[in-house]
């Protein structure tokens, strides 16, 4: 390998560029549409077509004949693509109609279109940078974010007409608030009907969220960015909805809820769903789009919080609804009022329904997530009996399989027709080289999922190396997971002399809600016992390759939590930590994450489960490392968590890193951070 793993690690973007994704299948499944760079190392995303008959793949659209300028994005979608996480440029997101024909996406602001049986594209003008466009299902007209107002332009002959425009600065047309996109998986603010003749928009105002300001003090002739951020207790962006008609036509759509979850139209009608603020109740409402007036569907309630699940509400064929629920100890799918999977398996997600079809993925094993599908009243394993992560997309009898196992280099995209095996999406990801040395076990009295990594070199009870604990730890996020890719990181400190060790302790997805439950009102004593319980697990099972008297930890976001967390408060246990933009104080956090586990502040839950009170008990090595861009854990954690550490005498070290948000996607400075946490470590555990 020419390169070093933290450079490599880098330039793929965690070995994500040239990974085929987003797939659309056509209704006949004689296609599917799909994003994929040209090559592991290449940023830019173009849009492909695979032909199911044939096998073979055909480029759509690419952004560097296109010469769209990549750079120049607005500020709403460089915010878009932050909360989704997306690494690569290009053509990261499209829309297509719903025969598949045609397809449209938005490079550096501008509009394109593509027919999908000529590949030409078009280039559509508009009054401004465009955000999120989305073709109506019947091809005929695409709508699109523009300053905030929200426009739709017919395709035939290009006429633009803003259906709604904001009153006010802080208002915006169509777009997915703060909150819904960072916290409830919905990175959309409009839904077309079927007919193509109207359109549910979300209308959100932010003027009642606190301004805050992000400053770059390594840049002090610039302005500080000022931003609204919705911190726990506090106001949210009021949100409504409407239904606006291509004739003119605005019918508003009322719900009384504070967060609107998700939104569907189908052939069977415009539903919604809604969440209170204390996450404790979701309803699903059916909307009369010619009145805006609404009918209760159904009603779930929970003493902790009712859990998002993306996917639905969906129909089949014959108007039965698609649901999942927490329900006898288990999280399961629900069609018409009945649940139709055990409780011990518990649903994931839905991918699609289809006819009478629907594909869910759904685990039964924590580390593993199985795609299913069902059917007439069963349910059937669709993806590879090996163990695994698996996802997937289907319609027309075509089915779309991506996974990994622990022991293949990366992702594998399968096709088959009819149960037929027909192909291969090819992937284009670079090869890590790593010699991955993972165990699976479970431990402690819990029997957690733990993932043990040794160097590749290393002979079982030859020596006992020093440990360091890997996790992210906090609610509704896992790291042990039945896929190669979720160690590369890992193998690789591994591989630098430790023994790592990752954690998936109470809270984490997988093993049904009352495991998830158990964080209620208290983000830290669980998470930090069950890592605690974990180690000493590990140490047990390999007693001659695990030497407890050096015990490093380090994480990022939640994770950057737990690792300060150790350090302060287990001292005896852990020796050194990396905190990677922390969360130090839960009233600097986010409303609708804080909120479904610790409550209002007022309620009393949140010094317990933050860190400023045990600044004085530092006395192990401690790193914080934080982007001063950030603007989901902003870097205030890490500054007031220093000063605290500094008013009560305790040495540590702080890199600030200048520009960073929190995903650090450049590259020269996601290679050195890696090189510079091994260092520290080095430093700490000698």
């Amino acid at each position: 390998m020419s390169e070093s793993f933290p450079r490599l690690h880098a330039r793929t973007r965690r070995f994500t560029l040239g990974v085929p994704r987003a797939f659309t299948v056509a209704p006949d499944g004689a296609r599917i549409v799909f994003l994929r760079t040209k090559g592991g190392c290449d940023p830019v995303t173009c849009l492909w077509e695979f032909d199911v008959a044939s096998g073979t793949e055909r480029l759509i659209a690419d952004p560097r004949v296109i010469a769209a300028d990549e750079e120049n994005l607005p500020p709403e979608e460089r915010a878009r693509r932050e909360r989704a996480r997306e690494s690569a440029g290009g053509i990261v997101a499209y829309s297509t109609d719903a025969a598949v024909t045609t397809a449209a996406f938005a490079l550096s602001g501008g509009l394109y279109v593509v027919d999908l049986r000529t590949r030409s594209v078009r280039h559509l003008r508009t009054p401004g940078p465009v955000i999120d466009p989305r073709l109506s299902p019947t091809g005929v007209h695409v709508g699109y974010v523009t300053g905030g107002a929200f426009h739709v332009q017919d395709l035939e002959d290009e006429v633009d007409h803003a259906l709604a425009r904001p009153e006010a600065p802080e208002v915006t047309y169509g777009l997915a608030e703060f909150i819904a996109a960072e916290e409830m998986d919905r990175m959309r603010g409009y839904w077309w009907s079927p007919s193509g003749e109207a359109v549910l928009v979300e209308r959100a105002d932010d003027s009642p969220v606190e301004k805050w300001h992000i400053a770059d003090p390594a840049n002090p002739a610039r302005p500080a960015t000022e931003q609204r951020y919705p911190a726990a207790g506090t106001p949210n962006a009021k949100v409504e909805l409407f239904v606006l008609s291509l004739a003119g036509g605005r019918v508003p759509v009322p719900f009384t809820d504070e967060y609107l979850v998700n939104a569907a139209w189908d052939d069977h009608g415009l539903s919604i769903v809604t969440m209170t603020r204390d996450q404790r109740t979701m309803r699903l409402f059916d909307v009369d789009p010619e009145t805006g007036t609404s009918s209760l569907v159904r009603e779930d309630t929970d003493a902790a919080w009712v859990d998002v699940v993306t996917g639905v509400p969906g129909h089949l064929s014959d108007g039965s609804l698609v649901w999942v629920t927490n329900l006898d100890g288990g999280r399961r799918l629900v069609v018409g009022d009945q649940p139709v999977t055990p409780a011990s398996l518990q649903v994931r997600d839905v991918a699609g329904v289809s006819g009478d079809t629907v594909l869910f993925r759904a685990s039964g094993e924590p580390s593993e997530i199985a795609l299913w599908a069902y059917k007439d009243g069963r349910i059937t394993l669709v993806s590879p009996q090996d163990s695994g992560v698996y996802s997937g997309q289907a319609a027309g009898g075509t089915l779309v399989v991506t996974g990994q196992t622990l022991d293949g280099e990366g992702p594998v995209t399968r096709v088959s027709h009819h149960g037929r095996h027909v192909g291969h999406i090819t992937s284009h990801a670079e090869r890590h080289g790593l010699d991955l040395r993972v165990s699976l076990i479970r431990t402690g009295e819990r029997e957690l999922s733990t993932a043990v990594i040794f160097p590749s070199g290393h002979v079982p009870g030859s020596a006992r190396l020093p440990v360091l604990m890997d996790p992210y730890g906090g609610p509704h996020a896992q790291r042990v997971l039945s896929a190669s890719g979720a160690y590369l990181t890992s193998q690789w400190f591994a591989d630098q002399g430790f023994a790592v060790v990752v954690a998936d302790g109470r809270g984490t997805p997988g093993r049904g809600p009352e495991f998830e439950r158990e964080i209620l009102h208290d983000l830290a004593t669980p998470v930090l016992d069950d890592q605690v319980d974990a180690l000493h697990g590990a140490a047990e099972r390999f007693p001659d390759d695990l030497d407890l008297s050096r015990v490093g930890i380090r994480g990022w976001s939640f994770g950057g939590y737990l690792a300060a967390l150790a350090v302060l408060r287990r001292p005896d246990v852990f020796h050194a930590a990396i905190a990677g933009a922390p969360v130090t104080d839960w009233r600097l956090y986010d409303t609708c994450y804080t909120e479904r586990y610790l409550g209002q502040p007022a309620e009393g839950h949140y010094d317990a489960s933050s860190l400023f009170a045990d600044a004085e008990k530092l006395e192990r090595p401690l790193l914080l490392i934080h982007g001063l861009a950030d603007d989901n854990v902003v870097a205030a954690h890490t500054l007031r968590l220093s000063s605290a550490l500094l008013a009560a005498g305790r040495p540590h070290n702080v890199l600030p890193l200048s520009g960073v948000t929190h995903m650090t996607p450049q590259e020269v400075v996601a290679e050195n951070l890696l090189l510079l946490q091994v260092d520290f470590l080095n430093k700490a555990l000698s």
